[in-house]
């Protein structure tokens, strides 16, 4: 694309906005045209990421900012909250969103998908933008076939608000088109403590680990006669997410149609 991406950021002053602000600094493909904070107050946005003098102002007003800069693509990390209205508020300007808040229902997103699609323009919602992570949803999906007995357990820190987490969910969806449903363990097993046995879903369980110290892992185990396999992704910082959001604002340029899972734009 011989034309630079200009981009809007919101949740600019958050831990993953600001790491998209720097990705979009540094590559020259791309050009930062808002940043959008509800705490930040009118800074450059550049100063943020210590790279002051961009020339953008990071604003409370999103809907102003969008009219204001008309980016091609809004990327979005703030909370389930605000994420709904944000991408609508972008699809009405012809502005792409790029989602990576969780907590959308299968029903928000099919209307989201018409709004792009009546728009003309591409969309994406995504639980995770780590290649590593969509990797092990894909082994986790191969291994199901064969061992289909399944537990996932995702480990994040406790400032995470949703349980079970977005890349969680992808997942268990992903087990569910390879595996048949049937509800595993003993038909007379009792939970003693109401949930120890984690979140029910198709049949096996998903655990929520939530602890101050961890970042994002997620482990998915499977159990066959007299074996085990265990399928583990760690996520150690921020940064490691970025190729994926890089790749998802150049790919959702080409797109058509509001995409759920960063998978698909992988080649």
């Amino acid at each position: 694309m011989s034309q630079r991406i200009t981009v809007a950021v919101a949740g600019a002053s958050g831990r993953m906005g600001r790491e998209v602000v720097k990705m979009v600094l540094e590559d020259p493909e791309l050009k930062l045209a808002a940043a959008i904070a509800r705490s930040a107050g009118p800074v450059d946005a550049g100063s943020l990421v210590g790279k002051p003098d961009t020339g953008v102002i990071v604003t409370a007003d999103l809907e102003a900012a969008l009219d204001a800069a008309k980016p091609d693509v809004l990327v979005d990390f703030t909370s389930p909250q605000f994420a709904v209205p944000h991408t609508e508020a972008a699809i009405r300007r012809g502005v792409r969103p790029v989602i990576g808040t969780t907590g959308f229902t299968p029903e928000q997103i099919a209307e989201l998908d018409k709004q792009c699609r009546a728009g003309g323009i591409g969309g994406l919602i995504a639980p995770n933008f780590s290649i590593g992570a969509i990797l092990m949803m894909k082994f986790a999906a191969m291994a199901a076939k064969y061992l289909p007995h399944v537990e996932i357990i995702e480990y994040h820190g406790d400032q995470k608000l949703d349980a079970p987490s977005g890349t969680s969910i992808k997942t268990a969806e992903w087990i569910s088109e390879a595996r048949r449903e049937f509800r595993q363990g003993n038909p007379n097993e009792e939970e003693i403590l109401e949930g120890a046995r984690g979140g029910y879903y198709n049949g096996f369980r998903i655990h929520s680990v939530r602890l101050p110290g961890v970042f994002a892992q997620q482990e998915v185990v499977f159990g066959g006669h007299g074996q085990t396999l265990k399928i583990r992704h760690d996520s150690y910082e921020r940064a490691g997410y970025m190729p994926g959001v890089n790749t998802a604002i150049k790919k959702v340029m080409e797109t058509t149609g509001l995409v759920y899972g960063f998978e698909h734009f992988l080649d």
